[in-house]
């Protein structure tokens, strides 16, 4: 069975992170494997290293006895992995066949500071799959109700439709197809792709609504459209193809995954995924 990682430092964040894991877990009728990565210290010695990781396994397994119950048919375990935090998250959702990494962004107050700014950017980066990122303030337990997909002229841009419709799906959500444009001469090839958009979405029987919207900053004037309709999810590309986004986020995804109060679901492009069970 395939297995949902979530990454923890045991913060108010990730907590919020595992609980919404657990909600996708029992729709996509799979598995959760948390894990909290050991990385080497070099300013305190061995004995605190081993009672720090003692610390760890103690939170781990009381993380799983508390949520276990929570999962309708999956199961949780957890594993201590040595590394860097975004190279463990991603080789872990490699070898557990996973359908997505769900991270918190603030553990400003936990117990390590791993997810703040870049290490949350660096993840989005070097994962295999796609990478949903969650805010400590979010209100969990608000029904999912609207998801916004912002659509450009760009080759890529539609490849996050799928997954947002997977998404839709599972939650019953509705779609808000944000076009964006920053140039009277790309209004036909946009008004195409959404036409596309809303075709594909109506096949699948999701209920959707269009807007089109001018932008200077793209991330600034997603995030705004998405506060305004009350959205709970903001799905984007990661803007750049495998092999350079490794490298480089993308400005535009960099700032979203930054400032969204909002969870926010990231796709690479050239990722081939599937969010079925």
């Amino acid at each position: 069975m395939k297995s949902i990682i979530v990454g923890t430092d045991f913060s108010k964040g990730s907590f919020v992170a595992l609980e919404l894991a657990t909600d996708i877990a029992n729709k996509m009728e799979c598995d959760i494997k948390l894990i909290w990565a050991k990385r080497e210290k070099l300013l305190i010695d061995e004995e605190q290293q081993t009672i720090m990781t003692l610390l760890a396994e103690e939170k781990l397994k009381r993380l799983c006895e508390e949520y276990q119950p929570m999962l309708h048919s999956g199961t949780i375990r957890w594993e201590i992995c040595k590394g860097k935090v975004a190279a463990v998250i991603a080789r872990e959702a490699r070898h557990a066949n996973a359908p997505m990494i769900v991270i918190g962004t603030n553990g400003a107050s936990g117990f390590e500071k791993y997810w703040m700014g870049s290490t949350a950017v660096r993840i989005v980066q070097e994962a295999p799959v796609p990478v949903l990122t969650i805010r400590e303030g979010f209100n969990f337990h608000k029904q999912l109700e609207r998801i916004v997909v912002p659509i450009r002229v760009n080759v890529n841009s539609r490849q996050k439709v799928p997954p947002a419709a997977s998404m839709a799906k599972m939650f019953g959500a509705e779609i808000h197809i944000l076009g964006l444009i920053d140039s009277p001469d790309q209004s036909s090839h946009l008004r195409a792709y959404m036409m596309q958009t809303a075709e594909f979405l109506g096949n699948e029987g999701i209920p959707y609504v269009s807007t089109v919207k001018k932008y200077k900053n793209y991330g600034d004037e997603v995030l705004n459209y998405a506060e305004s309709v009350n959205a709970d999810l903001v799905v984007i590309n990661t803007e750049q193809d495998r092999i350079i986004s490794q490298l480089f986020l993308g400005t535009n995804a960099q700032q979203i995954v930054h400032k969204s109060q909002l969870p926010v679901l990231c796709i690479h492009p050239a990722d081939i995924f599937n969010f079925a069970k």
